[in-house]
């Protein structure tokens, strides 16, 4: 639950109050006593006798919206007529549509847009395949493919559950990025199924957006896609958190003068994000890494390593320290979390090393309170938007795509993601750089066009396969 009234639970109530009197003023001291904030109040009809009065509020969740709702309903003479979920509201029909970009206004654009002069096209592209990034959507498009088993921190909701989801990465591709995105829910959770899937409809596109694919299943989707398809495959869960991640430490190492390749860090969390970020960080110089998960730390006396953990386990915690994640912040430079919430307390934080690096990244609830955190170590981010230095994946994957479509990349390379996490972090001056800031927000403009000339210039031109650490 939201601990302050949020922009997510915004409400419009829609009333009717007597026309003199006070009333009208009371509305407000009714939505403040029952903890909400008034964030506009418009009067939509006016007569001699009765006002009708729009409300619009942000509330904490459910409960305090129906507590605000009874709170203006008890203010002498005031009838409730409706009241709209204005996040509903947003979703009402979907949140994406697709727009022509050549005019049809007469019979000469219809024969070159469509029959009969469209023919040519299609048989210039069966001549020469490579034509369809040129002339066809294929050069600005991606699809964002899930199959609703681990949708943000909602779990596995299933494939209609996750498509507002997918949808509001496709808006965000566009945004930020001009790039056409296509939402793609699968209503399947094999793993045979989803590749031959996503291999049959890859044709049509410049780039596949895995979204929200449990571990370990999203590990084996995505190696044997880049090893079918000749277009890119990232898997946004990992890859997008990992270049964040390597991003803002980058910056947040600066800030409290300590080198990656010296720090101890403590992580939380051995799944597909905390792996990708495992993996990234060593290949940026880190050495000196304790990864942790619900059994205490990967290492490789450990009876129960898979393939991942028995990777993690060979590349971390030279020592075979053995203990739980307590142990292992203890003394730690930087702690990264993606894991639970609520797994560490500021006791934990104060226990850290000197001018410590806290990133708590769990959402909506993060490892460790962000306010206690904040009162020993020097650095504090979270995944979370009312803190400082937010950790959200929107500040990469829009602009590494853009440089992927624009270099007809055939595929992703640790190069790149090292490339765009210097870029995204270089976007944060000098004069900047503190404490509060070691990220740029996600509406910095100069944030995906950053990123995407890295992309775009580490790709060369044509890049193929993926290169791991």
């Amino acid at each position: 639950m939201a601990t302050v009234p949020s922009v997510s639970y915004s409400i419009t109530v829609r009333l009717e109050v007597p026309a003199g009197g006070k009333a009208v003023s009371l509305l407000t001291h009714a939505v403040e006593n029952a903890g909400g904030v008034v964030t506009a109040l418009d009067v939509t009809n006016a007569g001699h006798e009765k006002l009708r009065i729009d409300v619009t509020c942000a509330a904490k969740d459910a409960d305090h919206v129906q507590a605000i709702v009874d709170s203006l309903g008890a203010v002498e003479g005031v009838a409730i007529h409706k009241v709209s979920d204005r996040t509903f509201l947003m979703h009402l029909g979907g949140k994406i549509e697709m727009q022509s970009k050549v005019p049809l206004r007469n019979r000469d654009e219809l024969s070159m847009a469509y029959t009969p002069g469209v023919a040519r096209v299609s048989l210039a592209i069966a001549r020469n395949p490579e034509d369809a990034r040129r002339l066809t959507i294929k050069r600005n498009s991606v699809a964002v493919v899930t199959d609703g088993s681990a949708v943000l921190g909602l779990g596995n909701i299933g494939p209609a559950a996750a498509l507002p989801v997918m949808e509001g990465k496709a808006a965000l591709f566009k945004r930020f990025a001009g790039i056409d995105a296509w939402p793609i829910c699968l209503d399947t959770q094999d793993v045979d199924e989803i590749v031959a899937t996503v291999r049959a409809i890859a044709p049509g596109f410049g780039g596949i957006n895995l979204e929200d694919i449990s571990a370990p299943r999203c590990f084996e989707v995505e190696r044997r896609l880049r090893e079918l398809l000749d277009i890119p495959v990232f898997h946004d869960d990992q890859h997008g958190t990992a270049i964040c991640v390597l991003a803002a430490l980058t910056n947040a190492l600066k800030v409290v003068g300590k080198e990656l390749s010296e720090v101890r860090i403590a992580m939380a969390g051995a799944g597909a994000a905390g792996t990708a970020v495992l993996r990234l960080l060593l290949a940026a110089g880190a050495r000196n890494v304790v990864v942790c998960d619900y059994r205490g730390a990967v290492h490789l006396g450990r009876d129960d390593l898979d393939d991942s953990l028995r990777w993690i386990a060979e590349h971390t915690n030279s020592d075979g320290y053995g203990g739980d994640l307590r142990g292992a912040v203890k003394g730690a430079d930087v702690f990264i979390g993606v894991s639970a919430p609520g797994i560490l307390t500021g006791d934990d934080v104060a226990a850290m090393a000197k001018d410590a690096v806290v990133f708590a990244l769990a959402n909506p609830e993060p490892e460790v309170s962000p306010d206690d955190a904040r009162e020993h170590a020097a650095v504090v981010a979270t995944g979370r938007s009312d803190y400082p230095n937010q950790i959200n994946n929107v500040l990469a994957f829009p602009g590494v795509f853009r440089g992927l479509l624009d270099a007809q990349a055939d595929g992703v390379t640790q190069e790149m993601l090292l490339a765009a996490a210097r870029a995204l972090a270089a976007v944060v001056s000098s004069e900047e750089l503190g404490p509060n800031y070691i990220i740029p927000s996600v509406f910095h403009p100069d944030v995906a066009n950053a990123v995407a000339a890295a992309v775009r210039e580490s790709a060369g031109g044509r890049a193929r396969g993926f290169t791991e650490a």
